[in-house]
This record gives structure tokens, sequence and C-alpha cells, in this order.
């Protein structure tokens, strides 16, 4: 089986065309190759195939985290994809209109003189705010409530036998909840690089007040046009950036007050930039596609994801 590894901002996926080729069973495939020490290593698999013919689009994608599941869209895999389709000739229509679990999304992309695409930017859809949407369930809310700049109680945080590090990033005990039709709740504080993200976002994950779990991600405010932020994503881990997660941090923190509607979102992997005019209005990500490199699964890969 043939596959291409790809990166957006160091979020690295494996990606493989289904137009020409089966995949069985991707939730066992996505596990094996994103083992990075037994596997060829990543975040997790995308595939790149046909369109459902509802769906008034060119290509489909479905992104698998590494642990197996599926999830709904990813900013930083649909930049890849983009770049994918149009260098392999599977699609040339700018913007490009890629099926997601989100619905169909419109991709603008330029490209250099040897057709080789360098910057991408996504139309990922208006923001989902009714908690119902999400899906959260916080005490003291209703299933249509907005949840932006919500006080959490110290019983919200019962999981949590130490929190020392809430003094040493200056965490601001609130959150914000927002789906970019995947689920995300952002935490605000003074310092990102003091949170344990590794021991932190693994509970709050799995915390019972997110049906289909959550990402995770602290926000660091630089300036009203600059965030810094750290995240923890549901099913992968720590991981290097999240586009989706930036867009939420970027509606979180325009409905807060606290960022400008066009603004740099500075993740581990480097930075995209997002604009967001308010509410009744589409986010637009912008940033980065990387190919790393092309091979063949081999058979006895393969035979661990059957």
């Amino acid at each position: 089986m043939q596959f291409t590894k790809m990166h957006g901002l160091e979020n690295d996926y494996i990606y493989i065309d289904t137009f020409t080729q089966c995949v069985p069973d991707p939730v066992a495939l996505s596990r094996v190759v994103s083992d990075r020490y037994a596997g060829i290593g990543s975040d997790g698999l995308i595939l790149i195939g046909a369109p459902d013919a509802s769906a008034m689009a060119d290509v489909r994608m479905r992104m698998f985290n590494a642990d197996g599941s599926e999830a709904q869209m990813c900013g930083n895999g649909i930049r890849c994809v983009a770049k994918f389709a149009i260098e392999r000739h599977l699609a040339s229509r700018n913007p490009l209109r890629v099926q997601t679990g989100r619905g169909t999304l419109n991709v603008s992309w330029s490209a250099d003189a040897q057709g080789q695409v360098q910057e991408v930017s996504v139309d990922m859809g208006l923001p989902i705010l009714e908690m119902a949407k999400i899906p959260a369930k916080i005490e003291g809310f209703s299933p249509q409530d907005q949840v932006i700049g919500a006080p959490l109680s110290a019983m919200w945080w019962s999981f949590d036998t130490d929190s020392s590090w809430k003094q040493a990033c200056g965490y601001e005990a609130q959150v914000s909840l927002v789906s970019m039709g995947n689920p995300h709740a952002i935490f605000w504080c003074n310092d990102v690089s003091q949170v344990p993200l590794a021991r932190i976002g693994a509970m709050i994950e799995k915390h019972a007040s997110f049906p289909q779990r959550v990402n995770a991600h602290f926000a660091q405010r630089d300036s009203s046009k600059r965030v810094i932020m750290r995240t923890w994503e549901r099913g992968s881990g720590i991981t290097r950036a999240c586009g989706t997660g930036a867009c939420a941090v970027l509606v979180a923190g325009v409905l807060e007050k606290k960022l400008d509607n066009n603004c740099e979102l500075v993740l581990l992997g480097g930075a995209l930039r997002g604009e967001w005019a308010g509410l009744g209005h589409s986010v637009i990500m912008s940033g980065p596609a990387v190919e790393v490199c092309h091979g063949t699964i081999s058979k006895q890969l393969l035979e661990k994801a059957k």
C-alpha cells in the first residue's frame, strides 16, 4: 500500500489515496501506522478519496486519530489534503471543495511556478457555540447556552490532586467551549509553558462534561493580535499544532474581547493566521502544507492492521 507523509505545522499524518487503493479497516491501520516506534509515526491517518454524490465536492477526506477514533475535521490535515489532491491532479478547482465530517468546505490554494502548493486558506465554516451541539454538559448551564469565559468551580477540577500549576501558569479559572465540527475547551493563562499538559490534558479530554471527549487548549494572550497556545488533542495526546483548535481559540478570544478579528495563532510547530468577523461569519484559517516523504507500507505492517 502506497502512502505519503505530510504535515501542517508539524501536525503530521499518513495520507492514503483511496481513489486507487482500498483500506478495509482504517481504524486498525491508523493505530498501526501512527506508532512512532513500530510504525511510520504520525498523529493519525487521513484517507483521500471520491466524495459522495450529494456532497458537491471534488474529494473526500476522512481523518482518524492515532488511537483509531474518527474525527469530523482536521484543520492542518485539510490543508495537506488540498496540496495532495492538486499536485497529484486528483482535482484542479480553486477553491477546492473537500467533503469532511463537518460538511463540504472551500479550500483556496496558491502554487509556485513548479506547481507546488505553498499556502492554503480554509473556510472552516461557522463556529458552533450551543452547548448541546458541542456536545458538553456543565452544571449550571442549559443545553442551549453558550459557554464563553465561564467560571469553573473547584469541584470541576476534582480529578486534579495537585493544583499548584494553576498559580504557576496564572490560570484564569474559566473555560470557553467552541466546536469547529469537533469539540474544543479553551483555558486562558499567563504562561502556557507552566501547564503540565501531559497530565492535565489527558484528564480534561475524558472529563464527564464531554460525552464525546474534547480537545483541550491552554492559550496565552501575547497581544490583541497574537496568541500562544498549547494543545492536547483527543485520541492523539500532545500535538505540535491543531488547526481547528486554533480557530476555536480565535473565536473564544474575539468573544471574550481578548483578541482582534485577525490575528496570529502560535503553536509548537509554527504559526497560523486566523480571521473571524464575528457571529454569523465563517472562520478563515491560513497556513502551510508540507510533504515529508512517500513510500510503501510493508506487508508485515499491514498484517498488524487486520
